[in-house]
């Protein structure tokens, strides 16, 4: 499983969406790294596999800065979705 965190410099979110990503991996007993990726990103984004948490069906793009955060269900529901897509 390839889990990224996508921010730009200076997201107010940032943290936030970082503790929900790392108290999900947690619950569901994920050990996989979490690649961090800095730059012009809808910020903060979280990847599983390629696939946005909190949009599945997009990707992201541009910078942008998100004004909500990706909830708990979203998080824990994204490995499931990423999964469901590879098969």
């Amino acid at each position: 499983m390839r889990i990224e965190f996508l921010s730009h410099p200076g997201c107010p979110n940032a943290a936030a969406a970082r503790d929900v990503l790392s108290e999900c991996l947690n619950a569901l007993g994920i050990r996989a790294p979490v690649t961090d990726r800095v730059g012009d990103f809808p910020s903060p984004s979280i990847l599983i596999n390629s696939i946005d948490a909190m949009r599945p069906g997009a990707l992201p793009a541009g910078r942008s800065c998100r004004l909500d955060l990706p909830t708990r269900a979203m998080v824990l529901a994204a490995p499931q979705q990423a999964a469901a897509v590879e098969h």
